[in-house]
């Protein structure tokens, strides 16, 4: 299947695009990352993460940190989330990847429809940016696939929660687990668990 997402928003200026993975989650985690690639890139399999199976992702991912004139990616722990809130530390987040890149961007375009504004370079946000830019498209596949990873590693020591297979979303098997064993220190206290939130399993 070929899919033709655009290059860049503008011309001008060196653009990075960003988008973050895991704001839905109730444990773990939320990934960002950032992504330059070279003036008039084009890749006919790049697409928003969540179009993609795992493999599709895992094998984009090694082609993106090939092609990529810079890439980084950040995280915020569920600590952050709860005393920031989802939507802020989601942003933040953004904000270490941008830090990040060893190449300074121009102009950034952002997945969504907010942001706070990075020190000193001039943004867009773009609703369903991840199926419309590449840069775009590129970060949520790092995002995704990085934190996939991390999730895959705290499975180990939680194997009841079933990270495995759901990554921290709310799927029915990681809440009634929450029932039944309580929470972790990766699940984020801010968010609906259903679970008296006190009772702590390590």
């Amino acid at each position: 299947m070929t899919i033709s997402l655009k290059s860049c928003f503008q011309e001008k200026l060196i653009e990075a695009g960003c988008d973050e993975a895991g704001r839905g989650c109730l444990a773990g985690p939320v990934f960002a990352a950032a992504v330059i690639f070279p003036a008039d890139y084009h890749h006919e399999k790049l697409n928003d993460s969540k179009q993609l199976s795992e493999k599709q992702r895992e094998k984009l991912r090694v082609e993106i940190e090939q092609d990529a004139v810079a890439y980084s990616v950040a995280s915020s722990d569920n600590h952050f989330i709860d005393q920031n809130n989802i939507l802020r530390a989601s942003v933040l987040t953004m904000h270490k990847a941008v830090n990040g890149l060893k190449v300074v961007p121009g102009f950034l375009i952002i997945d969504g429809n907010y942001f706070l504004p990075f020190p000193g370079i001039p943004h867009k946000t773009i609703v369903k940016g991840d199926s419309l830019y590449l840069s775009i498209a590129a970060a949520s596949i790092l995002a995704k696939t990085y934190r996939d990873h991390f999730m895959e590693e705290m499975h180990l020591l939680h194997p009841e929660y079933q990270w495995i297979k759901n990554k921290g979303y709310p799927t029915a098997v990681h809440r009634k687990a929450i029932l039944d064993y309580g929470i972790t220190d990766l699940h984020r206290r801010s968010f609906n668990l259903g679970v008296d939130q006190l009772k702590l399993s390590f």
